[in-house]
């Protein structure tokens, strides 16, 4: 059984979007709003990539990742770490591509195993 149980898919679903922490390999942060934040399956969330460079530089660098969402009215929330892979060929790359063809597609999708997970 994974990380994500019934709660923090839930919570994923209904609090967002999903504010996602990367850094560089010197440890230099980002933060990115991600609005098509959601759940994969009991062990991994996904994101795409429209226009994040920075994130996905990051990533490449160092896959650990952090992502929260927040309420900011109710002071409900939800936070997970993991470690990211980026895909940019594969079914789950051609979903999510014809999703968003809309807004001109994706460059990639961002495939997280959550490691840890809290819902408050």
């Amino acid at each position: 059984m994974g990380n994500i149980d019934t709660t923090l898919k839930e919570a994923i679903a209904n609090i967002g979007p999903a504010f996602v922490a990367t850094s560089d390999k010197g440890g230099l942060p980002n933060v990115s709003a991600k609005g098509s934040f959601r759940v994969l399956d009991e062990e991994n969330v996904v994101f795409a990539d429209i226009r994040s460079p920075q994130t996905i530089a990051n990533l490449k660098e160092n896959p650990q990742v952090s992502a929260i969402g927040l309420n900011a009215a109710t002071r409900k929330g939800w936070r997970i770490w993991g470690k990211a892979t980026v895909l940019s060929t594969g079914d789950l790359f051609d979903q999510f591509n014809r999703a968003y063809q809309s807004k001109g597609g994706v460059k990639h999708v961002v495939k997280i195993k959550v490691e840890k997970a809290v819902v408050v």
